[in-house]
């Protein structure tokens, strides 16, 4: 792995990045993708976490109740419970099967209220890496 920071560094910029691009997404009316990179800032900053606290690479897994449960982090049940929602943006935005119920889902409202949980979960988790 290269310099520990420099790769912390890294997967905290690249989380802040997705989760503008979630707001300029939202922005646009374009709710299910934003959601979608919500996912993406989350997993981009548990890996921050996973760096800090395990000083390896993270796994490549995209599961986020399981990339936390490896960080060692305590999970209370609604973070818990916030992780497994966040968790399926990744599936409903990618496969065609399901993504018809999502995109129903993905509206104003719901998206918006998303971003904020998301924006208060990579808070958290920032102070944890």
């Amino acid at each position: 792995m290269q310099d520990k920071q420099e790769t912390i560094k890294y997967w905290v910029m690249t989380s802040k990045r997705d989760f503008k691009t979630a707001e300029i997404l939202f922005l646009n009316k374009r709710y299910s993708h934003a959601l979608f990179f919500c996912h993406l800032s989350i997993e981009k900053m548990l890996k921050a976490v996973f760096i800090a606290r395990k000083n390896t690479a993270p796994p490549f897994i995209h599961d986020l109740v399981r990339l936390a449960e490896k960080t060692d982090i305590p999970l209370d049940e609604s973070v818990r419970d916030r992780l497994v929602e966040i968790n399926t943006f990744n599936i409903a935005a990618r496969y065609d099967d399901i993504k018809l119920n999502f995109f129903k889902k993905a509206n104003h409202k719901f998206a918006g209220e998303q971003l904020e949980r998301t924006k208060g979960l990579l808070k958290w988790l920032r102070k944890k890496a």
